[in-house]
C-alpha cells in the first residue's frame, strides 16, 4: 500500500499545475524568440519558392506540394545542420521522392538550386 501511496505522491508533485506554469512562463521568451526566427525563415523559404513556381508558370493548385519539398529542403539544411555531400545526397533523396510523386523534375531542380544551394546532378 505505501508504494501506491509513494507513486501518487510522486505523480501529484510532478504534475503540480503551478510548478509547470512558473517553469514555463520563465521559458516563453526564449521559445518565443526562437519560433519567431524559425518562422521568420520558413516564410523566406516559402517566398523564395514561390517565386520559382511563378517563374517557371507553375498552376497555383500544385504549389503545396512544391512548398512541402521546399520546407523539407530547410528543413535538412538548417534544421538538421546537413551540409556539404551529405545535403546534396539528402536533397537529391528528397528530389526524387517528389519526381515519383509526379511533381516536374525541372521545377524541383530550380527550387532545390534556390533554397539548399545544391545545383541538383543530371540524371
Amino acid at each position: 500500500m505505501s508504494d501506491k501511496m509513494r507513486r501518487f505522491t510522486s505523480w501529484n508533485a510532478k504534475y503540480d499545475t503551478d510548478r509547470i506554469k512558473t517553469t514555463l512562463d520563465a521559458m516563453r521568451p526564449d521559445m518565443k524568440a526562437r519560433y519567431d526566427a524559425a518562422m521568420t525563415e520558413v516564410m523566406a523559404n516559402d517566398t523564395t519558392v514561390r517565386q520559382v513556381l511563378n517563374d517557371k508558370g507553375v498552376s497555383t493548385i500544385l504549389f503545396v506540394p512544391y512548398l512541402n519539398f521546399g520546407r523539407q529542403l530547410w528543413k535538412s539544411s538548417r534544421e538538421q545542420n546537413i551540409a556539404g555531400e551529405s545535403l546534396q545526397l539528402a536533397a537529391e533523396a528528397l528530389r526524387l521522392k517528389w519526381k515519383a510523386k509526379g511533381l516536374d523534375e525541372g521545377v524541383l531542380s530550380a527550387i532545390q538550386a534556390q533554397i539548399c544551394s545544391v545545383r541538383p546532378e543530371e540524371t
